[in-house]
């Protein structure tokens, strides 16, 4: 969450990012609660002090009434002192209830607006690919190579459930695998992580575990969550840690699975593997400075960039808009692969995400950094972006790999992990569309 003394300061600011982000929040009565818990405070205080005052001088009454007297003084300070003690709990949690809904701020350099003003900043090695045979979705290219049973998974989940199956598991192996031996060339500490969290750890990360807007799977009669992403459990590895500036940054990547209900998700661009209830991920994450965390942003982006350049598939990134900014996030770029079984002619689809939170997850968490030589701690600040989000990527490679004879080109850096070159018979070499994943214009 924000700083509170942060709003107080600068209650227009925050205001105007909350329209910036289309959320509702009411400042005025943040700033009225707290100036009152604030006095309350000071007053309950300074009645605690005055009672600790009479309380001395019980010993030195003159006679047995004088005595009394002044411990009836002393009941009635601390009578008072806790009645004023009650209001600030009340104004704090009406006044908490406020800051904890308020968004983070918004880079400067964010578009400003609606999803649709999400700005396109860069574009993949490759353009979308060129095809003179009709182009087949991923679901009926996963139905005609028997990679994903869709209705085995309904049968026993329900929709939005799936097996994979031959390839479909090698390809989902491999991602792993090609993500991992990247990330751990670059100092990233890989983890598995735990698939449930408790709800304040959700909490902190900016996540609703319950309620009618929450996209959270809760375990019933416990405090337990199955998690949306890694981001939820790597987040929550150093609540209420102190670590020294000596350790920063800290770059973890987490393997998980990621469970969502994907409440009111519908539709052709919906269609297989878009959109989930379960799907494993790798996730990137990091606690750095506030110095470092531009820089560290900049780099998680480069990094989905080179997994998605070295898979040959063609995708933009965009600088997302306020609009469409999380609560938690203070930027974000999203990364969509060209997906050409969407729509009539292909679509871009998101398949990564990245985001500097900086200190607003951390203030939630209570993570914080010890400089050398310095008495107090400072809020580290958090990022988290996708490496690969296994289903997303099959349906790309899927799309943009296959070739006219109905085969499917395995990306060539996949290639060592799957153990094939291709996914399918060959009926005709000289069919082959190209000799390479993702032909460009």
């Amino acid at each position: 969450m924000l700083d509170t003394r942060f709003v107080l300061e600068n209650p227009e600011a925050v205001q105007k990012n909350c329209v910036a982000r289309g959320v509702k929040a009411d400042l005025g009565r943040f700033v009225e609660l707290e100036t009152r818990r604030r006095a309350l405070q000071q007053e309950a205080e300074e009645l605690n002090r005055q009672a600790n005052a009479v309380s001395k001088t019980i010993g030195q009454a003159k006679d047995d009434s004088e005595r009394e007297a002044r411990k009836e003084e002393g009941r009635r300070l601390r009578e008072e002192k806790e009645r004023k003690q009650a209001e600030v709990e009340r104004f704090g949690a009406e006044s908490e209830a406020i800051l904890r809904s308020l968004p983070n701020m918004t880079h400067p350099e964010s578009p400003v607006g609606a999803e649709s003003a999400s700005r396109e900043i860069r574009r993949g090695e490759l353009q979308p690919p060129r095809f003179s045979f009709p182009v087949l979705d991923h679901v009926d290219l996963a139905a005609q190579h028997d990679l994903v049973d869709f209705e085995g998974g309904a049968r026993v989940s329900g929709h939005g459930f799936y097996f994979l199956k031959n390839e479909g598991v090698l390809l989902e192996l491999a991602l792993q695998r090609y993500a991992l031996d990247l990330l751990m060339r670059e100092g990233f500490t890989p983890l598995t992580t735990p698939d449930l969290a408790r709800g304040e750890i959700l909490q902190g990360v900016g996540f609703i575990p319950r309620g009618p807007e929450t996209q959270i799977y809760s375990v019933e009669n416990h405090d337990l969550n199955l998690v949306a992403t890694a981001e939820i459990t790597l987040g929550g590895l150093y609540a209420g840690q102190v670590v020294d500036e000596s350790q920063l940054p800290i770059k973890l990547c987490g393997i998980s699975h990621c469970f969502r209900t994907e409440a009111g998700a519908a539709g052709r661009a919906s269609r297989g593997l878009y959109r989930v209830h379960q799907f494993t991920k790798i996730e990137m994450f990091a606690f750095t400075t506030p110095e470092q965390s531009e820089d560290m942003l900049n780099m998680f982006l480069d990094l989905e960039c080179e997994l998605f350049n070295g898979l040959g598939l063609p995708f933009r990134v965009l600088d997302i808009a306020s609009g469409d900014l999380g609560g938690p996030a203070y930027r974000k770029f999203d990364l969509e692969a060209w997906m050409p079984g969407r729509g009539t002619a292909g679509e871009y689809g998101e398949v990564t995400s990245t985001s500097n939170c900086t200190d607003y997850q951390s203030r939630r968490l209570n993570v914080r950094y010890k400089k050398a030589g310095e008495k107090g701690t400072h809020f580290v600040h958090t990022l988290n972006g996708t490496a690969i989000a296994c289903s997303r990527a099959i349906i790309a490679i899927l799309e943009n790999c296959q070739q006219a004879d109905g085969t499917i080109l395995v990306p060539e850096a996949l290639r060592p992990y799957v153990g094939k070159d291709r996914i399918g018979a060959v009926a005709d070499t000289d069919d082959i569309e190209s000799p390479a994943v993702g032909t460009a214009r």
